[in-house]
Protein backbone atom coordinates (compact mmCIF):
# COMPACT_ATOMS: atom_id res chain seq x y z
CA UNK A 1 0.00 0.00 0.00
CA UNK A 2 1.17 3.42 -0.58
CA UNK A 3 0.72 7.14 0.42
CA UNK A 4 -1.25 9.74 -1.41
CA UNK A 5 -0.40 13.33 -1.62
CA UNK A 6 -3.08 15.75 -2.37
CA UNK A 7 -1.68 19.37 -3.41
CA UNK A 8 0.88 17.42 -5.00
CA UNK A 9 2.19 20.19 -7.18
CA UNK A 10 2.67 22.97 -4.97
CA UNK A 11 5.17 24.24 -2.19
CA UNK A 12 4.86 22.00 0.01
CA UNK A 13 3.02 18.97 -1.60
CA UNK A 14 6.25 18.68 -3.56
CA UNK A 15 8.37 18.91 -0.59
CA UNK A 16 6.60 16.26 1.06
CA UNK A 17 6.58 13.81 -2.24
CA UNK A 18 10.41 14.48 -2.24
CA UNK A 19 11.21 14.26 1.35
CA UNK A 20 8.70 10.69 1.33
CA UNK A 21 10.65 9.14 -1.94
CA UNK A 22 13.99 9.77 -0.13
CA UNK A 23 12.70 7.60 2.77
CA UNK A 24 11.93 4.90 0.12
CA UNK A 25 8.18 5.30 0.42
CA UNK A 26 5.55 3.95 -1.76
CA UNK A 27 4.26 7.27 -3.10
CA UNK A 28 1.52 8.36 -5.21
CA UNK A 29 0.96 12.33 -6.36
CA UNK A 30 -3.03 13.52 -6.60
CA UNK A 31 -2.86 15.77 -10.15
CA UNK A 32 -5.18 17.54 -12.08
CA UNK A 33 -3.60 16.93 -15.45
CA UNK A 34 -0.90 14.24 -15.52
CA UNK A 35 2.58 15.68 -16.88
CA UNK A 36 2.07 18.93 -15.51
CA UNK A 37 5.12 18.42 -12.87
CA UNK A 38 8.49 16.20 -12.96
CA UNK A 39 8.24 13.94 -9.99
CA UNK A 40 11.10 11.68 -7.98
CA UNK A 41 11.66 8.17 -9.98
CA UNK A 42 9.40 6.45 -8.48
CA UNK A 43 6.50 8.30 -7.42
CA UNK A 44 3.54 7.53 -9.32
CA UNK A 45 0.77 10.15 -10.70
CA UNK A 46 -2.95 9.73 -10.16
CA UNK A 47 -5.17 12.07 -11.67
CA UNK A 48 -8.17 13.21 -9.88
CA UNK A 49 -9.86 16.28 -8.41
CA UNK A 50 -11.15 16.95 -4.43
CA UNK A 51 -14.72 17.80 -6.08
CA UNK A 52 -14.81 15.02 -8.47
CA UNK A 53 -15.97 12.14 -5.89
CA UNK A 54 -15.27 8.89 -8.99
CA UNK A 55 -11.48 10.13 -9.20
CA UNK A 56 -11.85 10.31 -5.78
CA UNK A 57 -13.11 7.08 -4.58
CA UNK A 58 -10.61 5.53 -7.45
CA UNK A 59 -7.42 7.60 -6.06
CA UNK A 60 -8.06 6.19 -2.43
CA UNK A 61 -8.97 2.63 -3.10
CA UNK A 62 -5.17 1.53 -3.45
CA UNK A 63 -3.87 3.98 -0.32
CA UNK A 64 -2.89 3.28 2.89
CA UNK A 65 -2.33 6.59 4.09
CA UNK A 66 -3.51 9.97 3.19
CA UNK A 67 -1.94 13.35 3.15
CA UNK A 68 -4.84 15.88 3.00
CA UNK A 69 -3.87 19.13 1.90
CA UNK A 70 -6.50 21.86 0.45
CA UNK A 71 -5.56 25.18 -0.97
CA UNK A 72 -7.16 28.76 -0.24
CA UNK A 73 -10.94 28.60 -2.39
CA UNK A 74 -14.07 28.81 -1.97
CA UNK A 75 -14.85 25.63 -1.34
CA UNK A 76 -11.64 24.39 0.38
CA UNK A 77 -14.37 22.84 2.74
CA UNK A 78 -16.37 21.20 0.50
CA UNK A 79 -12.79 19.44 -0.51
CA UNK A 80 -11.84 18.42 2.79
CA UNK A 81 -15.17 17.20 3.83
CA UNK A 82 -15.41 14.79 0.44
CA UNK A 83 -12.42 13.59 0.44
CA UNK A 84 -12.34 12.32 4.37
CA UNK A 85 -15.33 11.05 3.97
CA UNK A 86 -14.43 8.89 1.03
CA UNK A 87 -11.02 7.93 3.09
CA UNK A 88 -13.27 6.86 5.56
CA UNK A 89 -15.69 4.76 3.08
CA UNK A 90 -12.48 3.04 1.74
CA UNK A 91 -11.11 2.38 5.58
CA UNK A 92 -8.07 4.34 5.57
CA UNK A 93 -7.36 4.81 9.10
CA UNK A 94 -3.81 7.25 8.72
CA UNK A 95 -3.81 10.59 7.75
CA UNK A 96 -2.25 13.82 8.24
CA UNK A 97 -4.40 16.92 7.83
CA UNK A 98 -2.60 20.46 7.22
CA UNK A 99 -4.82 22.93 8.64
CA UNK A 100 -3.41 26.55 9.99
CA UNK A 101 -2.53 27.77 13.60
CA UNK A 102 -5.13 29.49 15.78
CA UNK A 103 -7.88 28.05 13.68
CA UNK A 104 -10.48 28.35 16.66
CA UNK A 105 -9.25 31.85 17.36
CA UNK A 106 -9.64 33.18 14.05
CA UNK A 107 -13.57 33.19 13.81
CA UNK A 108 -14.04 35.77 11.31
CA UNK A 109 -11.41 34.73 8.87
CA UNK A 110 -12.98 32.30 5.77
CA UNK A 111 -10.07 30.36 5.52
CA UNK A 112 -9.27 29.51 9.01
CA UNK A 113 -13.17 28.61 10.00
CA UNK A 114 -12.82 26.50 6.95
CA UNK A 115 -10.40 24.55 8.27
CA UNK A 116 -11.37 24.42 12.19
CA UNK A 117 -14.19 23.17 10.22
CA UNK A 118 -12.54 20.17 8.83
CA UNK A 119 -10.46 19.55 12.05
CA UNK A 120 -14.23 19.39 14.16
CA UNK A 121 -14.60 16.45 11.62
CA UNK A 122 -11.70 14.71 12.39
CA UNK A 123 -12.72 14.97 16.23
CA UNK A 124 -15.78 14.43 16.54
CA UNK A 125 -15.38 11.24 13.94
CA UNK A 126 -12.01 10.36 16.11
CA UNK A 127 -10.53 10.10 12.79
CA UNK A 128 -6.80 9.35 13.20
CA UNK A 129 -5.34 11.41 12.19
CA UNK A 130 -2.24 14.38 13.13
CA UNK A 131 -3.61 17.62 12.30
CA UNK A 132 -0.85 20.11 11.47
CA UNK A 133 -0.90 23.32 12.32
CA UNK A 134 0.94 26.10 9.99
CA UNK A 135 1.82 29.77 11.41
CA UNK A 136 2.54 31.68 8.53
CA UNK A 137 5.21 30.64 5.77
CA UNK A 138 8.23 32.49 5.58
CA UNK A 139 8.04 31.79 1.83
CA UNK A 140 4.78 33.95 1.45
CA UNK A 141 7.30 36.78 1.99
CA UNK A 142 8.77 35.98 -1.30
CA UNK A 143 5.44 37.69 -3.08
CA UNK A 144 6.77 41.17 -1.99
CA UNK A 145 10.35 40.67 -2.29
CA UNK A 146 10.45 43.17 -5.02
CA UNK A 147 9.07 45.94 -2.87
CA UNK A 148 11.22 45.24 -0.21
CA UNK A 149 14.10 45.87 -2.33
CA UNK A 150 13.09 48.44 -4.76
CA UNK A 151 11.74 50.55 -2.11
CA UNK A 152 12.62 49.99 0.90
CA UNK A 153 9.64 49.02 2.69
CA UNK A 154 8.55 45.83 4.43
CA UNK A 155 4.76 46.23 3.45
CA UNK A 156 3.04 42.93 5.44
CA UNK A 157 1.05 44.24 7.82
CA UNK A 158 1.82 41.87 10.57
CA UNK A 159 1.94 44.62 13.59
CA UNK A 160 3.72 43.73 16.72
CA UNK A 161 1.73 41.00 18.58
CA UNK A 162 4.42 38.16 17.41
CA UNK A 163 4.52 35.63 13.97
CA UNK A 164 6.37 32.78 15.02
CA UNK A 165 6.63 32.28 11.00
CA UNK A 166 7.80 29.32 9.76
CA UNK A 167 9.66 27.69 7.10
CA UNK A 168 7.66 25.36 4.46
CA UNK A 169 10.88 23.36 4.38
CA UNK A 170 10.30 22.87 8.09
CA UNK A 171 6.61 21.90 7.61
CA UNK A 172 7.57 19.48 5.07
CA UNK A 173 10.15 17.57 7.21
CA UNK A 174 7.30 17.55 10.02
CA UNK A 175 4.74 15.99 7.83
CA UNK A 176 6.99 13.17 6.18
CA UNK A 177 7.56 12.17 9.55
CA UNK A 178 4.66 11.93 10.50
CA UNK A 179 3.11 9.91 7.50
CA UNK A 180 5.87 7.11 8.05
CA UNK A 181 5.03 7.04 11.32
CA UNK A 182 1.51 6.31 10.93
CA UNK A 183 2.12 4.23 7.61
CA UNK A 184 4.64 2.45 9.39
CA UNK A 185 2.82 2.02 12.56
CA UNK A 186 0.73 -1.91 12.97
CA UNK A 187 -2.14 -0.55 13.83
CA UNK A 188 -3.86 2.94 13.62
CA UNK A 189 -2.30 5.73 16.14
CA UNK A 190 -4.10 8.13 18.22
CA UNK A 191 -4.87 11.69 17.02
CA UNK A 192 -2.40 14.34 17.27
CA UNK A 193 -2.26 18.23 17.12
CA UNK A 194 1.06 20.00 16.32
CA UNK A 195 1.51 23.66 16.29
CA UNK A 196 4.20 24.23 13.67
CA UNK A 197 6.02 27.10 14.57
CA UNK A 198 9.42 28.63 14.10
CA UNK A 199 11.79 29.66 16.43
CA UNK A 200 11.19 33.29 17.36
CA UNK A 201 8.36 35.45 16.96
CA UNK A 202 8.45 38.57 14.57
CA UNK A 203 7.07 41.95 14.64
CA UNK A 204 6.98 43.85 11.47
CA UNK A 205 9.53 46.41 12.35
CA UNK A 206 11.64 43.02 13.55
CA UNK A 207 10.97 41.62 10.22
CA UNK A 208 12.05 44.31 8.20
CA UNK A 209 14.72 44.60 10.26
CA UNK A 210 16.29 41.18 9.38
CA UNK A 211 15.76 42.63 5.49
CA UNK A 212 18.07 45.49 6.16
CA UNK A 213 20.89 43.54 7.86
CA UNK A 214 20.50 40.91 4.38
CA UNK A 215 20.70 43.72 2.15
CA UNK A 216 23.26 46.31 4.12
CA UNK A 217 20.54 49.43 3.40
CA UNK A 218 17.77 50.75 5.59
CA UNK A 219 14.31 48.68 5.25
CA UNK A 220 11.20 50.07 6.83
CA UNK A 221 8.13 48.68 8.31
CA UNK A 222 5.26 49.90 6.18
CA UNK A 223 2.29 50.14 8.81
CA UNK A 224 -0.69 48.09 10.13
CA UNK A 225 -2.99 49.46 7.50
CA UNK A 226 -4.86 46.30 6.38
CA UNK A 227 -7.45 48.38 4.28
CA UNK A 228 -4.15 49.54 2.05
CA UNK A 229 -3.05 45.92 2.09
CA UNK A 230 -5.73 44.84 0.82
CA UNK A 231 -6.48 46.81 -2.03
CA UNK A 232 -2.85 46.02 -3.16
CA UNK A 233 -3.51 42.56 -3.01
CA UNK A 234 -6.84 42.84 -5.07
CA UNK A 235 -4.72 44.35 -7.99
CA UNK A 236 -3.44 41.12 -8.84
CA UNK A 237 -5.59 38.48 -6.96
CA UNK A 238 -9.41 37.63 -6.68
CA UNK A 239 -11.18 40.16 -4.56
CA UNK A 240 -12.55 37.27 -2.52
CA UNK A 241 -9.19 36.15 -1.42
CA UNK A 242 -7.33 39.73 -1.13
CA UNK A 243 -10.28 40.72 1.36
CA UNK A 244 -10.03 37.10 3.29
CA UNK A 245 -5.96 38.20 3.54
CA UNK A 246 -6.85 41.14 4.86
CA UNK A 247 -8.81 39.58 7.98
CA UNK A 248 -5.93 37.04 8.39
CA UNK A 249 -3.92 40.48 8.65
CA UNK A 250 -6.29 41.74 11.29
CA UNK A 251 -6.00 38.74 13.24
CA UNK A 252 -2.49 38.54 13.27
CA UNK A 253 -2.19 42.48 14.57
CA UNK A 254 -4.82 41.32 17.31
CA UNK A 255 -3.89 37.82 18.70
CA UNK A 256 -0.59 36.94 17.01
CA UNK A 257 0.66 33.87 16.01
CA UNK A 258 2.60 31.93 18.38
CA UNK A 259 2.67 28.00 19.29
CA UNK A 260 1.75 25.97 22.40
CA UNK A 261 4.36 26.16 25.04
CA UNK A 262 7.18 24.07 24.38
CA UNK A 263 5.57 23.70 20.64
CA UNK A 264 9.96 24.68 19.65
CA UNK A 265 11.55 22.17 21.39
CA UNK A 266 8.99 19.21 20.35
CA UNK A 267 9.26 20.17 16.74
CA UNK A 268 13.22 20.56 16.98
CA UNK A 269 13.04 16.44 19.12
CA UNK A 270 11.02 15.38 16.32
CA UNK A 271 13.52 16.61 13.30
CA UNK A 272 17.05 16.49 15.27
CA UNK A 273 17.93 19.42 14.56
CA UNK A 274 17.01 23.37 15.09
CA UNK A 275 14.46 24.66 13.37
CA UNK A 276 15.05 27.38 10.64
CA UNK A 277 15.29 31.42 11.55
CA UNK A 278 13.77 34.25 9.76
CA UNK A 279 17.04 35.75 9.48
CA UNK A 280 18.43 32.81 7.44
CA UNK A 281 15.45 32.95 5.21
CA UNK A 282 15.99 36.49 4.85
CA UNK A 283 19.63 35.82 3.79
CA UNK A 284 19.43 33.02 1.38
CA UNK A 285 16.44 35.08 -0.45
CA UNK A 286 18.67 37.79 -0.86
CA UNK A 287 21.16 35.60 -2.02
CA UNK A 288 20.01 33.80 -4.70
CA UNK A 289 17.69 36.82 -6.18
Amino acid sequence: MSILITGATGTIGSLVIQGLAEAGADVKALVRQAGKRTFPAGVTEVVGDLTDVPSMRAALSSVRTLFLLNAVTPDEVTQALIALNLAREVGIERIVYLSVIHADKYANVPHFTGKHTVERMIESLDVPATILRPAYFMQNERSVQQVIQGHGVYPMPIGSAGVAMVDTRDIADVAVAELLRRDQAAEPLPRVTLDLVGPEPLTGVSAAQAWSAALGRDVAYGGDDVAAFEAQMASFAPAWLAYDMRLMMAGIQQFGMHGEEGAVERLQRMLGRPLRTYADFVQDTVRSA
